[in-house]
């Protein structure tokens, strides 16, 4: 899905965005245009529904992004058997939380699905921390997805209610924020154990094959469809490929801390390509909902003490 900034970018891919001069560019413009380009991809996966499914959406953004990745990584298959075994826990949950998160797509505006997942992330890393004001962070996060899913009623006769997302929807979501912080966990181990680059294009290539039968039983003969094809490889390169590219020149040469206070506003960017290139209408109480988790990961990220040594 729109996840992109939890694991390290592949160095072949350094290669690639070297190639176009990534250090004549702002890093915080790297990084802005590193998100744009993963909620673009998300929007355009969204006009795919019309022809495939959302398990045929996902097999063919996995599908291609690890076939590019593969390719630019070229890792090896000699793995223990515990590196096996943290792939292929990574790969199943990118398969989740990307086929989660198309689904919801299905149901609910962009924004509001990204900004709900992103709390799989801010909770991870909050849960590491020990001070007993992060979980002021996390009662501001839960208040903002109360706000998103319309279980807060600021007054519909003001123009201010929110209809309440169905059962199904908020439950996508959920799933979607769960994976999201599965990826973070394991993201990071297999990182340690192979190197980001390596780790990411072979936890790619298993989450395709997990994915697979999904778009298979869900789009058939669609999935081979040329327009269908192009699209889904448009998908794979604009939110996989480029964002991991821009994120990693940006890194190099911007503090870890600017970089997660940067990434903080992914909800933002969610909401406003949903409302820009998919003319999403988002009630001022989601507006709010999304604030209100945007503040939480920015207080959570802000407020620690920098590590040293």
């Amino acid at each position: 899905m729109g996840p992109s900034g939890a694991e390290p970018a592949p160095a072949g891919l350094g290669r690639l965005v070297a190639a176009v001069g990534p250090d004549a560019v702002p890093p915080p413009l790297l990084m802005l245009l590193g998100m744009v380009s993963t909620q673009v991809g998300a929007a355009i996966a969204k006009q795919l529904f019309s022809t495939t499914s959302p398990g045929g959406t996902t097999a063919l953004r996995l599908g291609f992004g690890a076939l590019v990745l593969l390719a630019l990584a070229r890792p090896t298959l000699r793995l223990g058997l515990r590196t096996a075994g943290l792939v292929a826990a990574f790969g199943v949950a990118m398969a989740g939380m990307n086929l989660a998160f198309y689904t919801a797509l299905q149901r609910v505006p962009l924004g509001v699905a990204v900004t709900i997942a992103f709390t799989g992330p801010l909770l991870v890393s909050v849960a590491a921390s020990r001070r007993v004001r992060d979980l002021g962070w996390v009662v501001l996060a839960g208040l903002g997805v109360a706000l998103l899913a319309g279980l807060v009623d600021l007054g519909a006769g003001s123009g201010g209610g929110t209809a309440p997302l169905g059962g199904t929807a908020l439950l996508c979501c959920g799933l979607v924020a769960l994976g999201w912080a599965g990826y973070v966990v394991l993201g990071k181990a297999v990182s340690v154990r192979l190197g980001g680059s390596r780790g990411l294009a072979l936890g790619m290539a298993v989450g395709a094959i997990c994915v697979l039968p999904f778009g298979v039983a869900g789009s058939g003969s669609a999935l081979l469809d040329p327009w269908t094809m192009t699209l889904g490889f448009g998908v794979a390169l604009l939110s996989s490929v480029l964002p991991y590219s821009a994120e990693m020149a940006a890194l190099r040469r911007m503090p870890a801390r600017v970089f997660a206070v940067l990434l903080s506003l992914e909800p933002a960017v969610a909401a406003l390509v949903g409302v820009t290139l998919l003319h999403e209408t988002l009630g001022w109480p989601q507006l709010l909902g999304i604030g209100c988790v945007v503040a939480a990961s920015l207080g959570a990220i802000t407020g620690r003490p920098e590590r040293t040594g």
